[in-house]
């Protein structure tokens, strides 16, 4: 189900993108698992094209995303990436994707394959199953241990960073979603993440900042608070990392 601007801003984009003939649209993250906040969620979408990217086809998507950041409220929040069906298989692949506002490359995750497979919305066209293989425990488990380590726990030693909302939501609710993936072989959607991160030993003041933020309407946070979050976040964080790693990174290697 989807809000009103929502609906709207994706009745655009597919009309927009008809343009491009595309395959298929596709929906993962949070409009497909259910826990979509309008205005507050990203709207992460994959148009798969009938291929080859030409220079011409880059200029169209430009084109498309541009008119709809004039025209749509929510434009800013829609992140499409643009595979064609004989590339689908690689899951290190990067494909032409519109993120953020501006144009960029990188692949479909092998969360993001998995989250297609198990509950991905079919907006128009092929379903996921047809155009590409399910992505195996081995390769989805390694994939979230070494964005954990690689990632996560690089930026944990950044102070500056941990002061942003973003990073602190982010981080936390990663942490909870990869640690239940390697735990139970199943993806979490955030609202069940924000659920299991006291069990995880979590700040429960931290939790609880991120919740109002995600579902209710709190005023900005005081300087002194984002300071002490950041604080809470980041001696949490680092650890309970270095301890999922431990655990599991020998055994994604076996």
């Amino acid at each position: 189900m989807t809000d009103d601007a929502t609906a709207r801003l994706l009745d655009r984009f597919l009309a927009d993108l008809r343009l491009l003939a595309p395959v298929a649209l596709w929906a993962h993250g949070s409009l497909a698992g259910g826990d979509y906040q309008e205005g507050r969620s990203d709207l992460d979408l994959i148009a798969v094209l009938e291929g080859p990217i030409s220079l011409g086809t880059v200029r169209k998507v430009v084109r498309l995303h541009r008119r709809l950041r004039a025209d749509e409220p929510l434009a800013d929040k829609l992140h499409c990436s643009y595979p064609t069906p004989d590339t689908m298989a690689g899951a290190e692949r990067p494909y032409l994707t519109w993120a953020h506002n501006h144009l960029l490359k990188r692949p479909v995750t092998p969360v993001t394959r998995r989250e297609l497979h198990a509950f991905g919305l079919v907006v128009q066209g092929t379903p996921p199953e047809d155009l590409f293989p399910p992505t195996p425990d081995r390769e989805l488990n390694a994939f979230v241990v070494r964005d954990q380590k690689d990632f996560w726990r690089p930026a944990v030693r950044k102070a500056r960073l941990w002061k942003q909302n973003v990073w602190v939501d982010l981080g936390m609710v990663t942490f909870a979603r990869a640690t239940v993936t390697l735990r139970e072989g199943r993806l979490i959607s955030k609202r069940e993440a924000l659920e299991a991160l006291p069990a995880l030993g979590a700040p429960v003041d931290v939790v609880a900042d991120i919740r109002r933020r995600r579902y209710e309407d709190p005023a900005p946070p005081a300087e002194e608070w984002t300071v002490r979050r950041a604080e809470l976040t980041r001696a949490y964080l680092g650890p309970a990392i270095d301890g999922l790693v431990a655990a599991y990174e020998g055994l994604t290697r076996a």
